[in-house]
């Protein structure tokens, strides 16, 4: 036992919502796990690996044995997580044998996922849907497998490193915000036990063992009695009531807070949900499923709340019996928007999807932030060139671990390709001394499937904030732009920085970051006026890149100037400018100019950047968000919109 693992449960301190959750969902496993949102530092790791601990036993063909708290590493493999073909009993035994994964090692334990907003999306679903059914079924390679995976699940994130999409986001059952104590007491509390654990870890762990002991109890009690709890008609129209008031998509909101609820009323000793069960549950499970977009706030305020369990009891006074069902007349029901019956990837998970919303469906509407709507644009295709190594994402081409295979290679990290693999083989049957029977394989005959995914990108916005933009009133469009681009963004699963460029210098006002919500914030305090140092813009966008290019080499860069080209700023503009953007073409950075220029007079100043930048160009008639993002989605860099405009 590692020394983080061994600090009691009920130790820690100032995380009782974060801990409730926890036991909640170790009552009644179904709920489908815990996702913990906050900022380091906040014992979000120590409550999870603490958990494991307060589990029932596990009973097994070996025996009974401890519940096992399962790491999942953010670099994890579907093979790895899932399981996969033993390619060593096949070739050594000549029969087909499953070797099992992480999930089947976490089956009456707790599966944690540390970072779980940077894994990649198909093995969230994966995750997810395991959690959810409590089995895993896989059928590849050859392979029809299926084995029990009942478990607790665990994702810990920092939004600021990047957000789960909603759609996933929603197939977690519950979610906790948790951030350090502003309390004075609570934080010398933590640190005080924290200090008293390191000195003597064996002695705390025997101060608090009673208490763990008393909590492990509960929860087995609670299991028992979960199938006993009552959940009436009056309660369950409560829920209903309340997840409608919130306009929650789909069924699983309700079918998560019934769970809960359950759970809580179970864990109390109750014999029946009451009230108090259901607000708590809608407490922990229906704030992340308010975010349609990722401009929306998440969370739920104690007003809201309120009034919404104001607004469910009259419901819930009304009538203590539904109303029956009407018969099917024939008619095709309308869809009610749940999808508790569909696999975690629709047929859109191909390279050249169609553009997919922030819920996992088509493009949001305008959402209630009055930001530029993209929804109408045409499918975005704005890509880097060729094909790269394979960061998350759903931009550019890229050879990954998942997709489609297109063709054979020696290399077998993204699973095997069987018919290279007998193509391989097939030549040298006759000197092996094979007449009939089995292929005689060899390990140099093994074949990998080469797949072709989609990969995000880096991509940098380098905004003229100066006065030649500002003055004629453009800064507002450009911004509402950028902001229509960053959503793109999100839905592509690209990082973003943003760069203004006013006055004497640039200034980097976004660093790399996967989080719309703080790009949205940071442009919200942009800054105007003043010269146009657009050299100054181009080397601090260079900068940028190389530095990211070392610490996330696999994520190609992309760059979008919004410039009138008009570059005003420092010694001989205009050619120290030119001389930036040859730099960024010489290292080979995929490059769109929008040509904000307006007026009867045109310099064409910006078209002679893009030029330099050997990138796409694009002008504008007129210049609002919602044009900057038509076009420059609907633009790529290699094809014939960006070839028209380079031409004009």
């Amino acid at each position: 036992m590692d020394a983080e693992a061994g600090f009691p449960f009920s130790a820690v301190v100032g995380q009782e919502r974060l801990q409730l959750a926890l036991i909640l969902c170790a009552v009644h496993p179904g709920i489908g796990g815990v996702l913990v949102r906050g900022e380091k530092g906040t014992a979000k790791s120590t409550v999870v690996r603490a958990l494991a601990h307060l589990l029932p036993p596990v009973v097994d063909e070996t025996g009974a044995r401890p519940a096992r708290l399962v790491e999942l590493p953010v670099g994890a493999t579907e093979d790895r997580v899932v399981g996969s073909l033993d390619l060593e009993r096949v070739l050594r035994d000549g029969e087909q044998a499953f070797r099992p994964g992480l999930l089947a090692a976490a089956h009456h334990g707790v599966l944690y996922v540390d970072e779980v907003n940077l894994l990649h999306d198909h093995l969230v679903d994966v995750l997810l849907d395991a959690a959810a059914m409590g089995r895993v079924h896989i059928e590849r390679d050859g392979v029809s497998h299926s084995h029990p995976a009942r478990f607790v699940l665990v994702g810990t994130m920092n939004p600021e490193e990047g957000e789960l999409r909603p759609q996933l986001l929603d197939r977690f059952g519950l979610t906790v915000d948790v951030a350090a104590s502003r309390d004075v007491d609570v934080r010398m509390a933590v640190v005080r036990r924290r200090l008293d654990y390191e000195a003597d870890p064996a002695g705390f762990a025997a101060r608090y063992a009673a208490a763990d002991r008393e909590i492990a109890g509960r929860i087995m009690a609670a299991r028992d009695r979960l199938p006993e709890v009552a959940l009436d008609d009056v309660e369950l129209r409560r829920i209903a009531a309340l997840c409608a008031s919130f306009d929650v998509d789909g069924m699983r909101a309700d079918l998560v807070v019934a769970r809960t609820a359950t759970a809580h009323a179970a864990w109390r000793g109750g014999d029946a949900v009451t009230e108090d069960d259901v607000r708590i549950a809608a407490e922990l499970a229906l704030p992340h499923r308010r975010r349609r977009d990722p401009f929306d706030e998440p969370g739920i305020s104690e007003e809201q709340l309120d009034e919404a369990m104001k607004e469910a009891a009259e419901q819930a006074d009304r009538a203590e019996e539904p109303t029956p069902p009407t018969e099917f007349d024939g008619e095709r029901p309308e869809n009610d928007g749940s999808d508790e019956d569909r696999g975690p990837e629709g047929p859109d998970d191909g390279p050249d999807a169609p553009p997919e919303g922030p819920g996992g469906g088509p493009a949001p509407r305008e959402g209630r932030t009055g930001t530029p709507n993209p929804s109408a644009a045409k499918p975005p295709r704005w890509e880097v060139p060729g094909v790269g190594e394979g960061a998350p994402g759903r931009r550019s081409r890229a050879q990954t671990r998942h997709g489609r295979v297109v063709r054979s290679t020696t290399e077998t990290t993204a699973g095997l390709h069987l018919i290279g693999t007998v193509f391989a083989a097939a030549p040298h049957q006759h000197g092996r001394g094979r007449v009939e029977g089995p292929l005689a394989l060899e390990a140099e005959d093994l074949r990998g499937a080469y797949r072709e995914g989609r990969e995000g990108n880096l991509v940098v916005f380098v905004v003229d904030a100066s006065g030649s933009m500002a003055a004629r009133d453009r800064l507002s469009a450009v911004t509402g732009a950028v902001v229509s681009l960053l959503r793109d963004a999100y839905q592509r699963r690209d990082k973003v920085a943003v760069i203004t460029v006013r006055g004497q210098d640039a200034e980097l006002v976004l660093p790399p970051t996967s989080s719309v919500d703080i790009a949205v914030r940071r442009l919200a305090g942009l800054r105007t006026g003043g010269k146009t140092p657009l050299a100054a813009g181009l080397l601090k966008a260079r900068e940028v890149i190389h530095r990211e290019r070392v610490r996330d080499p696999r994520r190609r860069p992309m760059l979008v100037l919004l410039t009138d080209g008009r570059a005003t700023g420092g010694v001989d503009p205009v050619p120290r400018a030119r001389v930036a953007a040859a730099l960024l073409a010489k290292d080979a950075v995929t490059a769109m100019v929008v040509d904000c220029e307006r007026g009867m007079v045109r310099l064409g100043l910006a078209a002679e950047l893009a030029r330099e930048l050997r990138g796409g160009y694009l002008r504008l008639a007129e210049l609002t968000g919602a044009a900057v993002a038509d076009i420059v989605r609907a633009g790529s860099v290699d094809g014939p919109a960006a070839r028209s405009a380079r031409a004009a």
